[in-house]
């Protein structure tokens, strides 16, 4: 795996040094970016939204120009990812990618992963990729555990374990999976079956709890 610190672009860590201090929300913390609280440590903070775009926390313009997309850089970052059990920043930034002494805080509209494309190669098994990473960010396609929430009208997964073990479907991409959907005759609006590869199966809806236990933010 490449080193965090190396992967994130000189002139992107010289941008996020120079921001000067910026407050953050939540548990009234302040930062600045690239501030070393301790010797030969460093801090960043990060903000993911609901498509799996990367940003710079403090980043006043957030859209698809000013998101991280070098892989390698996403690839280390999201692979590092962990709860936040530092002590520092742990409400505001319930997330965590350690790189040697470097400490990249992470908060995030949703979930900190964020399913983006479905992998289909020949008749292998399906994959999904998450947060930018392509084949190198991928679990399995498991169709009958996607869980449509009526809360909030997204779609989720099941993701990583070390990342609270759900994810967020892209829009985008959960609308095309909406189409394979089947609603039961006098059920609720919510769908009790998906149609995939030939076969019909019954939505589990195991990840609600796993959902009820990590509260959306």
């Amino acid at each position: 795996m490449w080193p965090l610190c190396a992967a994130l672009p000189a002139r992107l860590r010289a941008l996020a040094r120079s921001r000067g201090a910026r407050a953050c929300s939540g548990d009234g913390h302040g930062y600045t970016q690239g501030q070393s609280p301790e010797p030969r440590t460093r801090e960043y903070f990060y903000y993911l939204d609901h498509q799996g775009q990367l940003f710079l926390d403090d980043s006043k313009r957030k859209n698809f120009i000013t998101c991280f997309k070098d892989l390698r850089f996403l690839v280390s970052f999201f692979s590092r990812l962990r709860p936040n059990r530092s002590g520092r920043y742990e409400a505001s930034f319930p997330f965590l990618s350690l790189c040697g002494r470097e400490r990249n805080f992470l908060r995030c509209e949703d979930r900190p992963v964020v399913f983006t494309h479905l992998l289909e190669e020949g008749r292998g098994p399906s994959r999904l990729s998450y947060c930018g990473g392509g084949e190198a960010l991928t679990v399995p396609f498991e169709p009958s555990r996607l869980l449509p929430l009526a809360a909030n009208g997204r779609l989720y997964h099941p993701a990583p374990a070390r990342a609270g073990g759900v994810g967020l479907v892209r829009s985008a991409l959960a609308f095309e999976l909406s189409a394979c959907f089947e609603t039961s005759p006098g059920a609720s609006a919510l769908p009790s079956h998906v149609l995939w590869g030939g076969r019909r199966l019954a939505l589990t809806m195991d990840l609600a709890p796993l959902l009820a236990a990590a509260p959306l933010p």
